[in-house]
Parts: C-alpha cells; sequence; structure tokens
C-alpha cells in the first residue's frame, strides 16, 4: 500500500505525515486523538499546547494499559475455563469407559 499522507492540524501546529496505512484508520485516530485533546483541556484548563500533548498522550497509554488488562484478565479466565472443561469431559470420557467395560464382561 502506498504512503498516504495525512494533514495534522492540532495545539497550534500543522504538518502532514505520510504512512503506510488506510487513510480512514489515519482520520480515525487523529480524530480520537483530538477529543482527548479537547477532553484534557476542558477538564484541567491546560492552554500549553506541551502539556496538553503530555497529558493526552498518558491518558491515551492509560486506556491502552486498561484495556490490555482486561484482554489479559478475560484470556487467564479462558484458560481456566479450558481447563475445567478439559477436566470434566476427561471424567465423562471415564464413565463411558467404565460403563462400556462392564457391559462388554455382562
Amino acid at each position: 500500500m502506498p504512503k498516504e499522507g495525512l494533514r495534522i492540524d492540532i495545539l497550534g501546529t500543522s504538518f502532514t505525515i505520510r504512512a503506510d496505512e488506510d487513510p480512514l484508520y489515519l482520520n480515525a485516530l487523529l480524530a480520537k486523538y483530538q477529543t482527548t485533546v479537547d477532553s484534557v483541556q476542558k477538564n484541567t484548563g491546560l492552554t500549553d499546547p506541551l502539556k496538553t500533548a503530555i497529558v493526552a498522550g498518558i491518558m491515551l497509554c492509560d486506556e491502552l494499559e486498561k484495556q490490555q488488562r482486561k484482554i489479559n484478565s478475560s484470556s487467564l479466565q479462558v484458560k481456566q475455563d479450558s481447563k475445567e472443561l478439559e477436566q470434566l469431559l476427561l471424567d465423562i470420557i471415564t464413565r463411558i469407559d467404565s460403563s462400556l467395560k462392564q457391559n462388554d464382561e455382562s
């Protein structure tokens, strides 16, 4: 995929970046960041662009970390559930084998 240009106008600065990504995806990322910046400015009263950018970056990292922890927690639960299911299935197989052996002996 050819590199697409994305014009960024945020926090008083403008520039263009190029990336090997879908322009819709890049615009969605920029919109997410702009929303976060707007939230930081509204909730903190910060006007300094550098401080605003830093706080917005920390907020996005926090969001990412929380999502990653949720995924890891879910993954651990799935592994635990899988082990329990495996044990139940092994118990059922053992009972079926035992029942079949009893029928063969009769």
